[in-house]
């Protein structure tokens, strides 16, 4: 999501004067932004094949597209901390222009260091772009995410109610400040958010996974059994939801461990094919 918001803002930049400090001035011309359009695709589609086209396109002064486009090959490629380093230092180099777009910047070097396994790295990357725009949901999705990954539960947890006040009763966030209140230890507060979750999407499979560990935690076990029976009718056999079903049904608790994205819709990271959308 914040991939494909910054690429539409840095496409109108290639288009467009940029005087941000520290960049050169973009050509206006219809040239420069078809340019970046290709570029940028073939970062999605080809990133090895991108890379030495950006890096070819940056040294004849391409800029800030071109950088992003440098970046975002790098992040397809699985370069992910060479990414976030590039990412980080275009928002730097932006200086004071363009709080919006930056805060994106920080956002995406906060995803490539969290592809990259460096959860505290992301983390600060993230607080920096929650500094510049502290109204995107998304933004406090992702650095709950990293502090969940950091097992500080208490401030994942604060994250999402954050995010939660943005995005009221949003099914993805209930079910990951669940899992965040059951590895925590409160699984009262876990039951809380996945029937909350449950009222809006009732037969959301993770939601009823949290809600079954949850009740399995304060020794309700047939109501665990009914949610984790829920769960093997929706998913499909063998996925990660259906042997954590099966876990449940056998008794077993999950290991305390950071909550996933529950919806394709909300990745922390764009597909290493590239940027989404």
């Amino acid at each position: 999501m914040l991939f494909s918001r910054l690429a539409s803002c840095l496409a109108l930049l290639a288009a467009a004067p940029c005087a941000a400090q520290g960049l050169s001035i973009i050509e206006e011309s219809p040239d420069h932004l078809r340019r970046y359009n290709e570029c940028m695709n073939l970062a999605r589609s080809e990133p090895l094949k991108a890379l030495p086209v950006a890096e070819k396109w940056h040294a004849q002064g391409g800029s800030l597209a071109a950088r992003h486009c440098v970046a975002t090959a790098m992040f397809g490629a699985g370069r992910f901390t060479q990414a976030a380093a590039q990412f980080e230092a275009i928002a730097r180099d932006m200086g004071k222009d363009r709080p919006g777009l930056r805060a994106e910047l920080w956002a995406q070097a906060g995803q490539a260091f969290m592809e990259a396994g460096l959860p505290e790295k992301a983390a600060e990357a993230q607080s920096r772009a929650l500094e510049l725009n502290s109204k995107d949901a998304d933004l406090w999705l992702d650095r709950g995410l990293s502090f969940a990954a950091l097992k500080a539960w208490p401030r994942a947890i604060s994250d999402f109610d954050r995010a939660l006040t943005l995005r009221r009763d949003d099914v993805e966030t209930l079910v990951l400040r669940a899992a965040a209140w059951r590895n925590a230890g409160n699984p009262a507060r876990a039951y809380e958010d996945a029937s909350r979750a449950l009222k809006v999407a009732p037969d959301h499979s993770e939601a009823l996974l949290e809600r079954g560990f949850a009740s399995l935690a304060r020794g309700d076990r047939g109501s665990a059994n009914s949610d984790f029976s829920a769960v093997l009718r929706l998913v499909p056999p063998g996925s990660s939801a259906a042997r954590g079903a099966e876990a449940g049904l056998r008794g077993e608790q999950p290991p305390a461990a950071a909550p996933a994205p529950v919806s394709p819709s909300m990745p922390t990271v764009p597909p290493k094919s590239g940027p989404k959308k």
